[in-house]
């Protein structure tokens, strides 16, 4: 009866404490800097450059308010020593894929700011399941405008989208 009580004890307890456990997990998300491609007659402003490197935090905040999110930092390096040229990592899933494994990713978002015209531009960014190594969604995100307040807002429609998408393939 104590050979009973021995196994079949802990064995409910680490049943009951892996259910509550996977179901509290909170899904760790890479976000990349995201890449500026200004394709207007005067490119890459100093002002443009900063506003796209404040893409970044402002997604990876959006993304935490969004849900139970951890945000994993990849550093400029790491992201660098994997980035063959510009677009790479957006076009090759699989590299990116590899790169948020590294960090202790479970997804990877890989963004450029493609800026056509100096009127709108458009945040673009792939969300990539880091264990699949394959490319789950693309989301377009349209700004009118230059504003602070315009980028804000774009952040957190990416952040909605990508909470929605993350959700399906959890299954909740």
């Amino acid at each position: 009866m104590n050979i009973i009580k021995d196994i079949v004890a802990p064995s409910i307890l680490l049943f009951i404490a892996l259910i509550f456990g996977t179901a509290n997990a909170t899904e760790q998300i890479a976000v990349l800097s995201f890449e500026l491609n200004d394709i207007t007659s005067l490119p890459d402003t100093p002002a443009e450059k900063i506003r796209t490197a404040s893409i970044k935090p402002l997604l990876e905040q959006a993304m935490t308010n969004a849900g139970e999110y951890e945000i994993i930092q990849v550093s400029a390096e790491q992201q660098k020593a994997r980035n063959a040229g510009f677009g790479y990592l957006f076009r090759f899933h699989d590299i990116a894929a590899k790169l948020g494994k590294e960090a202790g990713a479970d997804w990877i978002i890989v963004g450029q700011h493609s800026k056509p015209s100096f009127l709108y531009s458009y945040l673009i960014v792939h969300v990539i399941n880091v264990n699949t190594g394959k490319w789950v969604a693309r989301f377009d995100v349209e700004m009118k405008g230059n504003h602070e307040k315009v980028t804000r807002r774009g952040g957190r429609k990416l952040a909605r989208e990508i909470d929605r998408v993350i959700a399906g393939v959890r299954g909740i």
